[in-house]
């Protein structure tokens, strides 16, 4: 594992997508991401602590983790829930499929669309972890 790490706790507020967001995009220009992947990243960062923020914690109490790390050319980004879980992540994985009515039901699609791997666990009553990597383009 690289030195070079970023980690967050945040508060599983609304206000704190963009906090992630904007945090993981700084991190990718560091390491020299090109602005289409840096904007690809920020796309699947807020879906992924959307999907906490909407789902994780029906009361409204709890933390997401965000922790971002290069991996050879590639950047790893760990968004984690201490949770409900997700009760069937087969049906969640299903474009279309939510549990919010008044959402569209493609956060997982456009995570899956935006990163070159992703990987979700989710145990119920324990959270979810997700781990999107992003390979960076060549110059």
């Amino acid at each position: 594992m690289s030195e070079n790490r970023m980690f967050l706790r945040l508060s599983c507020v609304p206000s704190n997508v963009g906090v992630a967001r904007i945090a993981v995009a700084t991190f990718a220009a560091s390491l020299d991401f090109t602005v289409p992947d840096i904007e690809e990243l920020k796309v699947a960062v807020s879906e992924a602590v959307s999907n906490c923020v909407l789902h994780a914690y029906p009361d409204g109490q709890g933390d997401v983790t965000v922790e971002a790390y290069p991996e050879g050319d590639s950047l790893v980004i760990l968004v984690e829930d201490r949770g409900v879980g997700i009760p069937d992540l087969d049906k969640a994985r299903e474009p279309g499929y939510t549990t919010a009515p008044d959402h569209m039901g493609l956060g997982l699609s456009f995570m899956e669309s935006f990163t070159d791997e992703l990987s979700i666990s989710s145990t119920k009553g324990a959270g979810t972890k997700v781990r999107m990597l992003k390979r960076r383009c060549a110059p």
